[in-house]
């Protein structure tokens, strides 16, 4: 099944929920703006993309105080059937109507696959609360949108690795949204959208399809430029102080540099 086919449902299943989904999101737009839905894509197309996931030593491992998970961009590494589920949420339908149901006017989709693509989170994998960079790869376009699609099978609660919201900030209690199977979420990301995943518990991978959506506008008239500020959790005081440092040192070199010292690896490098 190619890209169009998919798009199509992933847009039907949409539409046929999307009053709803606008309720969802409205009323909770106020702190982080987010929605979720069940039962994306036939059962059995998702259990391929599960099947079909690389192993983590076939991705890129990123370890540090701030995160611990296995990532690629580097789609035609990969089965292609990720590549056409991960371009099917790029659609220009499947774009605007999730614009429709978060009320922004204009997105753009990411072909780059800049900070996107795939995820995977093994056990005592984690990502700390953070907030993302506000921009794309060439800083024109503000980052309004992440959209996550969840593909492990019988993925429980106990399980950890699942995704937080902070909607009162990182010193407060997080809202939990599970990575339940054939679920997809999509969370408003601006200057307050505070979000992290806790730690995998168990033997097992949490394998997630995201895409980063993009607007000529902010979400916030308060919003400015920042990079990707990472947080210790509540009870992580000198987690939190070194990381409080280490997001300042970035952000003082961003205004030095405006598109960085070094262009982030983390994008679809296709031949030409």
């Amino acid at each position: 099944m190619d890209k169009h086919a998919i798009s199509e449902l992933i847009y039907n299943h949409i539409l046929d929920h999307k009053q709803s989904l606008i309720e969802q999101f409205s009323s909770t737009e106020s702190k982080i703006g987010y929605f979720y839905i069940d039962n994306v894509l036939p059962e059995q197309l998702a259990i391929e993309c599960s099947q079909v996931f690389p192993k983590p030593e076939d991705m890129r491992l990123l370890k540090s105080i701030k995160e611990y998970k296995h990532v690629s961009a580097q789609m035609n590494k990969h089965h292609q059937l990720l590549e056409a589920v991960i371009y099917a949420f790029q659609n220009i339908k499947v774009v605007k109507l999730i614009g429709e149901i978060c009320n922004i006017p204009l997105l753009y989709p990411d072909d780059s696959l800049y900070a996107g693509g795939l995820s995977l989170m093994a056990k005592d994998n984690f990502l700390n609360p953070h907030l993302d960079n506000s921009h794309d790869a060439e800083r024109e376009r503000w980052r309004v949108l992440n959209v996550l699609y969840y593909v492990t099978p019988n993925w429980k609660k106990e399980n950890g690795g699942h995704l937080e919201l902070w909607p009162n900030g990182p010193k407060n209690n997080p809202l939990e949204i599970q990575s339940k199977f054939n679920r997809l979420i999509v969370m408003a990301t601006h200057s307050s959208s505070w979000h992290a995943v806790n730690k995998v518990t168990v033997n097992g991978y949490r394998c997630c399809i995201s895409n980063y959506y993009f607007s000529d506008n902010a979400l916030r008239e308060t919003d400015k430029f920042h990079v990707t500020k990472f947080r210790g959790r509540p009870n992580q005081t000198l987690t939190n102080i070194f990381l409080d440092f280490d997001s300042n040192l970035r952000m003082l070199v961003r205004k030095l540099f405006k598109k960085g010292v070094r262009k982030n690896p983390h994008i679809y490098k296709r031949d030409n």
